[in-house]
């Protein structure tokens, strides 16, 4: 149970390949695409 081992974390880690062990994290938005830059809103 190691780096030869493909059903651990660590394994997977050492060939470098993705899973239910060790899945891929996924970018997060950034603020600016969340926040419609053009539309400011306006004082009355």
């Amino acid at each position: 149970m190691g780096k030869g081992d493909k059903k651990t974390k660590r394994g997977k880690i050492h060939r470098g390949t993705f899973g239910t062990r060790r899945p891929r994290i996924k970018k997060k938005r950034s603020v600016e695409s969340k926040i419609d830059i053009d539309n400011k809103a306006t004082v009355k």
